[in-house]
């Protein structure tokens, strides 16, 4: 049997686990953890001990960005910093449709960019934002899209894109120049997505708002809300700037040392271990997904998976590539998760970097697609924890139905990248 033949019977055996395990309702994390173990006693390597620990730590490194990252907005809510901002500019600008579009849409994408997932963004901007729509007499199910669409790009967004620092991991590529290349298509497509899904919205009614809102406490200010950002955003500079006087802290760090400002600035007493085990229990899901996906890219590169994988989508007609993007991306997502940044990102980033195309924008235009697939079933995480925190009423597909504008823009614009990424290699400068 041709080693071919046998990674691909192995691949197939992945496949039907994941399946099976699905259709006895087991959670993603453990149908990709049962797909690992059901590809290695495939191949014949029983339970590879070393494989499974050593996935299991892939993305260790990304896990902590995660917590430290998600404490740290979780930090800023309890304080009451969000609720703060909100009110302050519902006040300013609620008889003014469009700076407050433009704020609101600025303010979701912010803990996503942060952190790395839509999930926070839901979490901690999604029902404040929901209940400043829903006062502009924005319907539940197209209210629930303008946030998952917004979480999803603010996921995308930088500092923290977790598919393309996976990806950029797999290829031995730095996570370096994707400032830009990100947070452009981000901003400019959330902008479009809260205007086109609230064209048709009325003023506010800020009493009514203000009333559903969480209150601020009396004693916060814009300083207490900006210093732990100054903090963040100091430490990364300063490692830019100075790289040879500075000591490289790291995201993790970084993100501790905001995070101390905000609890030492709360004009409120914070329960920090309380705030930190909620923390924990939110994430959860998300990490158990980061090291089952770990384990499963591990056992696909000792059985041969990932290199069959690999050669099959390097040796597909690029233009084939190109018009599937819109399709296989948002797929393996739905089925994956932000595994499917190493298995499918990965090969197709050598691909692209072989025949000439700018990996780093190439790589950022995919990763802007990626988290539209996190609507879709199987797992559709972020869709359901999107309608559940709206408190949406009607039908899973006619949330879906609402989503599919501002999907298809943003996968033309995400394709357009991938194609044209020689062009924008200007954008890599930051």
């Amino acid at each position: 049997m041709s080693a071919t033949t046998s990674a691909a019977i192995v691949l197939a055996v992945m496949v039907a686990a994941f399946v099976v395990a699905k259709l006895f309702k087991i959670s993603t994390e453990l149908s990709l953890f049962a797909a690992a173990l059901a590809g290695a006693l495939a191949a014949g390597d029983g339970l590879p001990a070393r494989a499974l620990v050593e996935g299991a730590f892939t993305y260790f490194d990304i896990v902590l960005i995660f917590v430290t990252a998600t404490l740290f907005m979780n930090l800023l809510k309890e304080s009451g910093a969000a609720a703060f901002v909100v009110r302050a500019i519902l006040r300013r600008f609620h008889r003014h449709k469009a700076p407050l579009f433009i704020l609101l849409a600025l303010l979701l994408l912010v803990p996503g960019a942060l952190t790395g997932a839509g999930s926070v963004t839901v979490l901690i901007m999604g029902g404040m934002a929901a209940t400043v729509l829903a006062t502009m007499d924005i319907p539940g199910p197209k209210i629930a899209a303008i946030i998952f669409v917004i979480a999803g790009l603010s996921a995308a967004a930088p500092p923290v894109n977790l598919w393309a620092m996976l990806t950029a991991a797999g290829v031995n590529m730095p996570y370096v120049g994707f400032f830009l290349p990100l947070l452009v298509p981000c901003v400019v497509l959330a902008l479009l997505t809260i205007f086109i899904l609230g064209a048709k919205a009325k003023p506010v009614d800020l009493a009514k708002a203000l009333a559903e809102l969480p209150e601020a406490p009396a004693r916060m200010n814009w300083f207490r809300v900006a210093t732990p950002f100054v903090v963040f955003f100091l430490l990364v500079v300063a490692g830019r700037v100075f790289p040879f006087d500075v000591p490289v802290l790291g995201l993790p760090l970084m993100f501790a040392a905001a995070g101390a400002a905000a609890l030492l600035l709360s004009p409120v007493k914070i329960a920090f271990f309380r705030t930190s085990a909620d923390t924990v229990h939110q994430l959860l899901p998300l990490i158990g997904t980061l090291t089952c996906a770990g384990i499963l890219v591990e056992i696909m590169a000792l059985t041969g998976v990932r290199g069959l994988i690999a050669i099959t989508a390097v040796t597909l007609p690029v233009t084939v590539v190109f018009l599937t993007l819109a399709v296989t991306l948002p797929v393996s997502e739905a089925v994956l998760m932000w595994g499917a940044a190493p298995v499918l990102g990965v090969p197709l980033v050598l691909l692209f970097n072989t025949i000439g195309l700018n990996p780093v924008v190439a790589l950022a235009g995919m990763s802007v697609i990626w988290p539209l697939g996190d609507a879709l079933p199987p797992t559709a995480i972020i869709g359901r924890l999107t309608t559940s925190t709206v408190g949406m009423k009607g039908s899973y597909g006619k949330f879906l139905k609402y989503c599919l504008v501002p999907g298809i823009l943003i996968a033309i614009v995400g394709t357009l990248m991938v194609v044209f990424s020689k062009k924008l290699a200007f954008l890599t400068v930051f």
